[in-house]
């Protein structure tokens, strides 16, 4: 009986630890030949570290492919025809190709210690403060979450021409660039924009993970935006990049859940070139 109940409370642990971690498309390369097909990894977890997603097919709301000169693909038909998501790509076009996944929401239950301690990882102190000052930091908590990721795949060059990478695709929460990555060279300043139902939000924090391509450590930058919803990021050395925000806000209908939240992330890579 006691194995049992560990058990139980191992994979709540494992499921509260789940829910509030980072979530993000990441390819095997972020600059291809045009004409390559790239398989779309799905990842969960922390410091840019991670392990494949397990969602499967129900759980995918929408995907799409922005091509180089704004032509928009819808690709979730497709990528729900077997239970495994289907995400492999054909880059057809040269240029900056933007690629976006959602998900439907999924829901979670916890107890008021278990909810603090899961706002507290989240960095959702907004929504803390909230709780204590309606008096419920020790009220069980339903959770609804889903997820929000994009990524930019260079396909052989860059043109100046080309704003996919900067297209607003109408995310419920949705970090965009205000310049192309794939043509900054090192020790330029990267401005990062964070809409919430399309509009600016101030005093977001943002969470900021770059991975060397020379090897050596990842570096986090916590960031946060000012009041037009805009911070900067400086790119000093070549990277993959990963973006991340969550924002969490009282359900509409009280009846189905207490909260929901939504996770929004942004990969690239900075070649500084």
């Amino acid at each position: 009986m006691l194995a049992h109940r560990v058990l139980l409370v191992s994979a709540l642990l494992i499921t509260l630890s789940a829910a509030a971690q980072e979530f993000w498309l990441q390819p095997v390369r972020f600059a291809v030949a045009p004409g390559s097909r790239v398989h779309l990894g799905r990842w969960v977890g922390q410091q840019f570290q991670g392990r494949r997603w397990a969602g499967n097919s129900q759980r995918l709301e929408e995907l799409v492919h922005l091509q180089p000169g704004g032509t928009l693909r819808n690709l979730t038909v497709q990528a729900r025809l077997a239970d495994t998501l289907q995400t492999s790509v054909l880059l057809e076009q040269p240029g900056t190709h933007l690629l976006a996944l959602r998900t439907n929401n999924a829901a979670i239950g916890m107890t008021g210690p278990q909810f603090t301690d899961y706002l507290r990882e989240a960095g959702l102190a907004d929504v803390l403060a909230l709780r204590q000052r309606r008096h419920q930091t020790a009220a069980p908590a339903r959770e609804l979450y889903r997820r929000c990721a994009k990524t930019l795949i260079l396909a052989g060059a860059a043109a100046p021409t080309d704003t996919t990478w900067r297209r607003h695709l109408g995310h419920p929460l949705e970090i965009l660039l205000e310049q192309n990555p794939y043509t900054l060279r090192p020790g330029s300043a990267l401005t990062v924009v964070v809409l919430a139902a399309g509009r600016p939000v101030a005093g977001q924090t943002l969470q900021a993970w770059l991975r060397p391509h020379a090897g050596g450590a990842t570096q986090h930058f916590t960031l946060r935006t000012n009041n037009n919803g805009r911070t900067l990021l400086r790119l000093l050395q070549p990277a993959d990049v990963l973006l991340s925000t969550v924002r969490m806000e009282p359900y509409p209908t009280p009846a189905e859940a207490d909260w929901q939240s939504t996770w929004a992330s942004l990969t690239f890579a900075f070649l500084g070139r």
